[in-house]
């Protein structure tokens, strides 16, 4: 078994352990804060201690660095492995029942977008799926667990040219004007709204449903967005981008372009199929 391999065998250990611990658990908050100034949810701490203590036990992984962990948890100083994650995107939503999500970005001895090598996400619905994403230039992956207990693998994802779906998050009275055109033109030209406020959930709906759009802009109250480069936005433009799609920070030609500066740093996004990318490029050149 290769290390990247291990790995993939760790976040389906802990996907199956979370995937229960949700069924069940507290959803009261803590009293703390995480590094971005969230107010930390007990079931974010509990899953993000599931994942640290799985990975703890992997001699090829050299640090974590985790939403809810203010600074990097250096674990094997000669490993070259370092694991990026969101123990538990869209967790305030686990009290509607809404599908939340777990999400790791694979880098190889740095932070940087060039050293993403891999990257994961598994999917807390009705049923429990996992995306695989293990080298740029593949197509992801998607498995669901069986009953046996072992993730199946279902098929390979694909985005189509154009979809239908559009998925836009933040409070609309803080979006600049031209993202107000852009996303009406997307309506104009027959897009169906679809956001649950889930980061995982919606981008694997457009992933799934062959295409469309996922935005998360800048806003008049946060010029930099909300979406963490390293933890969220990285790990799934590395899965977008090789799945024929395109992604954005709504300047650049793609989100690998950015330049990280900080571990908890945040950014404008838009995922999605190339046309909805090159109409977004449009509006707001």
């Amino acid at each position: 078994m290769t290390q990247l391999e291990q790995i993939f065998k760790a976040i389906k250990e802990v996907a199956i352990r979370i995937s229960e611990e949700i069924k069940y658990a507290d959803l009261g908050y803590t009293a703390h804060e995480n590094a971005t100034g969230d107010m930390q949810l007990k079931l974010d701490v509990l899953s993000d201690e599931i994942i640290t203590a799985k990975f703890k036990e992997l001699e090829c992984v050299k640090a974590l660095v985790s939403e809810e962990k203010d600074d990097a948890l250096n674990l094997n100083e000669n490993s070259k492995y370092i694991i990026a994650y969101d123990p538990l995107d869209g967790s305030s939503l686990v009290d509607v029942n809404f599908a939340v999500g777990s999400i790791f970005g694979i880098y190889e001895n740095k932070l940087n977008p060039q050293n993403l090598v891999a990257a994961v996400y598994s999917i807390y619905g009705p049923r429990l799926e996992l995306v695989i994403n293990d080298k740029k230039g593949s197509l992801p992956s998607l498995y669901r667990l069986a009953k046996d207990g072992e993730f199946k693998f279902v098929k390979e994802l694909k985005l189509n040219e154009k979809g239908k779906l559009n998925a836009t998050g933040a409070t609309q009275k803080g979006w600049s004007e031209k993202h107000i055109k852009f996303i009406r033109e997307l309506f104009l030209q027959g897009h169906r709204l679809r956001y649950s406020g889930a980061m995982v959930s919606d981008l694997h709906q457009i992933l799934l449903k062959g295409g469309g759009l996922f935005s998360y802009p800048a806003t008049s109250d946060a010029p930099n967005g909300k979406l963490r480069v390293l933890f969220e936005v990285l790990p799934f433009a590395f899965i977008y981008e090789n799945a024929g799609g395109a992604t954005s920070n709504g300047i650049n030609d793609s989100l690998f372009d950015i330049t990280i500066s900080k571990t908890h740093q945040t950014t404008p996004c838009f995922f999605g199929s190339k046309f909805e990318i090159n109409l977004m490029h449009k509006f707001y050149e």
